[in-house]
Formats: structure tokens, sequence, C-alpha cells
């Protein structure tokens, strides 16, 4: 799982001289930062002129974390090695940090700048921008990243006091100003600015713990910017990366940021993100929050994040799709060219199916995000949303048919849903006659802001005035429409129909496309529990799980049996045989075992409302079977004369008022994973979720069970 992290632009109303040397002052370490031990410089170089000074160091950290996952993870201390580049001439400081320790299961990386600000060469700006990716983490990656984001929040608040801190001493020693660098005189080695990891007290450490205890901190770095009601979001970065924001505006941008850091539980978006939700709604807060949060679901659901890092392109679509992102318009914006005219639409959904067109539209909208954060970076203004350039020639009835404008209209409606306020203008060039069939087939399915960003062109109309050089410039007007820049996006074509495969053939397709999704869904049914199998051939493994309750409250248990359930086990993963039952819940516990003599309840009971995350895991005892069960709430606790027969399963089925639906992964790590082991890890709730006194309090009567080999 990969997260990106950006501090606000923070502005010091001191020049760059100053700033940097009261950076200087943290090296090799500072008492004010308990956490960062120690630093040696690994290797130093200077430029012949003195202006530019590249120092690299080796840092310790020691990371605030649990003294039982330390011991998990075998280490004390966190290593990173932080690369410093100062460039005199120019006035900037680049830092760049990347961690030692756990490299193979965990990345970090961190930019950071110092730099003139450009408006006031007196003022200095500092921007910092941070990856995550945990690979792998022992199986607790989520509570992992939750806790890096905690220290991150933390860290960017005590970096600002820390910088003042050292200012105000360097005032009272009486050094107020520090002369710019010039070429003329080489500057005295003990002038050398010896850099401190500024990035370091600053930096995630490496996710090397787990707190399952109930918190209050951001879940992004775009959202750690308000700690507490009455924050105010920097105007600097407001202006640079946000755009003009009214006092209203800014007020309910940050309240819904900071619901989302209390009370949801998943993954929190950008700012920038948030921010389009509350556009398209008219900054009504109330509709802003549940749109956002059903899209939220929508991408965890389908592993969206991971889109374009996991999804590869079918060969067809990179022949037949006409369509390709081509530089930029007048505002700074992505442009987006899709050739609809030229696409073979029946063909392609004839050869691939609606869900890999619908995959494809979503990559593209992936990508238009990325684009739009790098021309935010390039032109140094926000820039959100992107331009498309619709070019209809060669439309024709053959692209009204009805399966192709069943798979647009699906289209449609998921990107309005989950992406809106993105796109900025809309350009229809060479309409035909049969455009406006089309158009009212569609129009109805297209929100009503977005509709006012059509502009449509019949004919050659868009090369008069008004037409499409005043959206882009000319030297960069595809060829294909009588511009001089050269377009590769493909011309298209019809598809050979001795492609084209059965419904059938699609439809198994289409199902393992979206099967692909680390997270399964279950139904649990009033008197009819769902149930997952999980065979262990060796003790001291541990399993692991991770569930949203989407609907309705739910029990959780996990229990142990020495004998193989029935019915026979499907669908069993080959590494650590979990079984999962199918669409029906048919019961594993056979209803005349007894508890306690055919099976034992090994972790205690977790009961989980509507919207919670549940992260936990247990250490297996002994080699056998392992039932997680997930019940309805208000049913009685799983005993022998409480499980229902077949009847009662299929009478269940018709309540549907009495369902529930869980979301889930579930995952089986061997005991080499491991430097220690446990007897039992209570469930924990997510940072975001709140925690009973009576979990708290039975999760500290099991840390008395922990034993070290």
């Amino acid at each position: 799982m990969v997260q990106e992290y950006q501090s606000p632009v923070r502005v010091y109303k001191q020049p760059f001289e100053l700033i940097m040397a009261a950076y200087q002052r943290r090296f090799p370490k500072c008492p004010l930062i308990p956490i960062f031990v120690d630093s040696e410089v690994i290797s130093e170089s200077e430029s012949e002129d003195g202006s530019t000074l590249v120092t690299e160091r080796r840092c310790m950290v020691d990371a605030d974390a649990p003294r039982l996952l330390k011991r998990m993870a075998g280490v004390d201390y966190l290593y990173f090695i932080q690369k410093n580049t100062l460039n005199r001439r120019e006035r900037t400081l680049h830092i760049e940090v990347r961690n030692e320790t756990f490299s193979s299961r965990v990345v970090v990386h961190e930019c950071c700048n110092y730099m003139v600000h450009p408006e006031n060469e007196d003022w200095t700006c500092f921007e910092q921008i941070a990856s995550l990716d945990i690979k792998s983490f022992f199986g607790f990656e989520s509570t992992a990243e939750k806790i890096a984001m905690k220290q991150y929040a933390s860290s960017i608040k005590k970096g600002k006091e820390i910088m003042e801190y050292y200012l105000r001493e360097l005032e009272e020693e009486g050094i107020t100003y520090i002369p710019r660098w010039t070429p003329t005189f080489a500057p005295p080695t003990t002038a050398k600015l010896q850099l401190a990891p500024i990035s370091i007290t600053r930096a995630i450490p490496v996710p090397s713990v787990m707190d399952g205890s109930s918190r209050k901190d951001p879940g992004s770095p775009s959202e750690l910017l308000a700690g507490s009601p009455d924050d105010k979001l920097d105007a600097d970065y407001i202006r640079r990366y946000l755009g003009d924001l009214t006092p209203l505006q800014e007020s309910r941008l940050i309240r819904l940021r900071q619901w989302l850091q209390e009370m949801h539980k998943g993954k929190i978006p950008k700012d920038q993100h948030v921010l389009r939700f509350l556009r398209a709604q008219d900054f009504n807060l109330d509709k802003a929050r549940e749109l956002l949060c059903q899209s939220l679901t929508w991408r965890k659901q389908h592993q969206v994040d991971f889109l374009l890092d996991s999804w590869e392109q079918p060969q067809l679509l990179q022949d037949y799709y006409t369509g390709g992102w081509h530089h930029y318009d007048r505002d700074g914006r992505p442009l987006y060219i899709l050739r609809l005219g030229q696409m073979d639409t029946k063909g392609l959904v004839r050869t691939l199916g609606e869900e890999a067109l619908l995959r494809q539209v979503l990559s593209i909208n992936e990508e238009g995000l990325r684009h739009c954060e790098e021309n935010t970076r390039v032109f140094g203004r926000p820039i959100s949303c992107w331009t498309c350039l619709v070019d209809l020639e060669g439309l024709n009835m053959r692209h009204l048919w009805r399966p192709g404008v069943k798979a647009l209209l699906r289209i449609i409606e998921v990107v309005e849903a989950n992406y809106p306020e993105t796109l900025g203008r809309l350009l229809i060039l060479r309409a035909p006659r049969v455009f406006p069939v089309l158009w009212t087939l569609v129009s109805p399915f297209i929100n009503e802001n977005t509709r006012r960003k059509f502009l449509i062109y019949a004919g050659n109309d868009y090369q008069g005035p008004g037409g499409l050089v005043d959206y882009i410039d000319k030297e960069l007007i595809p060829d294909f429409l009588g511009g001089e820049c050269m377009c590769e996006i493909p011309e298209g074509g019809l598809v050979p129909k001795s492609l084209y495969r059965t419904a059938e053939e699609l439809e198994s397709e289409e199902t393992r496309l979206w099967t692909d999704s680390l997270y399964k869904s279950a139904s649990v049914f009033k008197g009819a529990p769902y149930e997952l199998l999980v065979e262990i051939t060796e003790a001291s493994c541990v399993i692991t799980w991770d569930f949203d309750v989407c609907k309705g409250d739910v029990t959780f248990n996990l229990y142990h049996s020495k004998r193989d359930p029935e019915p026979p086990k499907k669908d069993t993963l080959v590494a650590h045989g979990i079984t999962s039952p199918g669409a029906i819940n048919v019961q594993l516990i056979d209803k005349s075992w007894v508890l306690g003599q055919d099976y034992s309840m090994v972790e205690t009971a977790l009961t989980c409302t509507e919207g919670e995350s549940v992260q936990g895991s247990h250490v297996t005892r002994w080699p056998g079977f392992y039932i997680l069960q997930w019940r309805f709430h208000s049913s009685p606790a799983c005993t022998a004369s409480s499980l229902p027969g077949v009847d009662d399963v299929l009478a269940s089925l018709q309540v549907s008022s009495h369902k529930c639906k869980v979301m889930y992964y579930t995952e089986v790590l061997g005991s080499r994973d491991f430097r220690g082991s446990m007897t039992s890890l209570e469930s924990s709730h997510s940072g975001f979720s709140q925690v009973s006194a009576a979990t708290i309090s039975s999760r500290q009567s099991q840390a008395s069970s922990i034993i070290s080999r």
C-alpha cells in the first residue's frame, strides 16, 4: 500500500542564510527531538567554487513504539540515510531521506526543500513531500501505516517549534544577519553549514509497531494540517495548492477533514480530493461527506488506489482505444484527447467486455489526478482538473449499438460518483448529425454542473474565432485537427470479428477482473452466520484479519477445532488452506458439536457496529482448523443449541432486514516471519474507531501472556 504525504507550505519571514544557520544547530543531534538519537556523516563533498555542498548522513531514530512490537521486529532503533544538497548560489537546500531499516519490507522516501520566497527574497519557504510503501510487515500493514502517520503529524508540528527556538537562540547571541554567498570569496572551512537532518525530525518512521488503541490522528499528510478545531490552513498553502477559498469554504474543508480523521475508517484522501466533493455539492457539508465516504469505500473494495500499478492494459486497448494525454491547455490543465468517432466501441465491448473498458477509464482518471499534481508543481498554481477534447469525426449509427451505450452510461455513472469536479472543460469537435441522438441518451446521466462545461462545435466551426485556439495554444493543437503538433494517439479502426468472444467468456473474464480485489464481501444473516475456515499445519502461525462492517452490527468470533468441519472445503488457498463457504452461508460448525468439547473459542467475542473497521491477529498454539465467524449481532452466542438447520438458513435469506454486510481480508503468516512469539493478540479496532473500556481491559490482561523466545 502506497501512501503519499504533503505538508503545508511553511513561510519563515527570515532570509535563507539565517534559516540555514538555525538549521545547522540540530547537528549531530538535537535535545529538542528525543526520538532523534544521533547521526554520523558518511560522505561530504563540495564544488570547486564552494557554491554547492553535498552531505550524506546515517541517522538513528528511536521510534515511539510499544515495546512488544519492537521485540517482535527485533530492533531498538531505526536507521535512515539522508542526503542534503545545499546550493548557496541558488539559495536552496534539497533534502532526500530513505530508510535503511526494513528496506525490503517498507520503503520510506521523503523530499524537503528550503527555497527563497517567490515574492520576497528575504523570506524562506519550506515544502515537504513523503511517500510510504508498505510491501509486507508481518501482517500489521494497516496498523503500522497509522502509527507512521501519527509520528508524521507530530513531527511536522514540532519542526516549526524547533526552528523558531534556534532562531531565538541566534538572536540572543546577537546574530540577526548573515551575508549571502558570493563567488568572489571562497567560504572558510569553519563556515560550512553542517546540515542536520531536519527531514528526519519530520520523517515518517518505519512502521515497526502495532498500536490498537483509539486515537485521533490524521489519515493522510494533506490531512495533517489541522490538529485542532482552532487550526487554520496556511495562506501560502491555499494559494499554491487549493486556489481561492472564502472563509466559509475554508472552514467547511477543515470541518470535513477533521470529521474524516476522527470517524472515517480507512485511508483519508488529500485536501484537493476532499475539496472536489465539497465543490460538487456547493459546499454542502452533509452531502459532500456522504458521497465522499461512499466513494472511499468503493475505492477500497476495488483497490482503485493500486490500479495504475496492478492493471496491465490489454494489447487490444493499446491498438484500438483512440485516446491519450496530450500536453496541456492554456490554463495549464492536462489535456486528454479522445477520438471517439474513430473508435469501434462495439468491437471493444465484444472482445474485452464492459469491465475492461471501465478499468481503462478509471486508469485514465487516476492518471489525470497525477497529472494535475505534477502541473500544480510545474506551473506553481493549483490545477485540480483537466480538459478533455472529444473528436467526433466518423461518429455514426454503429456507435449507438445498445450494449455499447449501456456500457457508456455505466462508466459515466461511476466516474460522476467518484471523480467529481475533475473535468474542467469538455471540447466536442466536429459533431455530426447523429450526435443529438447520442446526446439525448447520455445527457440525463451527466451532472448539471458538468454539462455546463461542455462546448460543442459542429463541422469546422472550431477553427474560427472563439474556437479551439482560445483554449489550446496554437503550437499544441494536434495535427489531425489542422495544428502543427504531432499527436501519437492511436487512429483506431475496426476490431477484427475473429477476436469477438461469447457472452459466457466475457462474463467469466469480467468476474475475474473484479474479484482480483484483496477484499471479499460477505453477507451475514440473522440465524445464519458467515464462517471462514483456516487450516493450520504448524503451531505459532499468525492468522490476521482486516474487515469493515458495511451494514448492520455483527459479532466476530474465532474458534479452534481438531476435527475437519463439514461440508468439505472449497476454494482452498494453496498456501494456508483458507476456505470460503458458497453463496449460502453453510454452517462449518456442526449443530451437534458442543462448545468446549468439539471446538473451543480462542478469541474473546468482539461486537462491531456499522461503519467500524477492525484489524486483528491471533498466534496459533495448536495445529488444526480455525473458524472465523461473523454473526448477526442480535443472535445469541454460538452454541450447539443455537445453530440453525438448513431450513432456518433458507428462511433467513428471505428477510432482507436481518442482513448485515462485511468486507474482509485475511491472511496466514508463517512463524518464520517473527522474531518473537505471542500466545494471543486481541482484536483491535482501527485507530479511527472507539475502543470500549472492556476491550482495553481485555488487552491489558492479554499482555501479561506474552512469551519471548
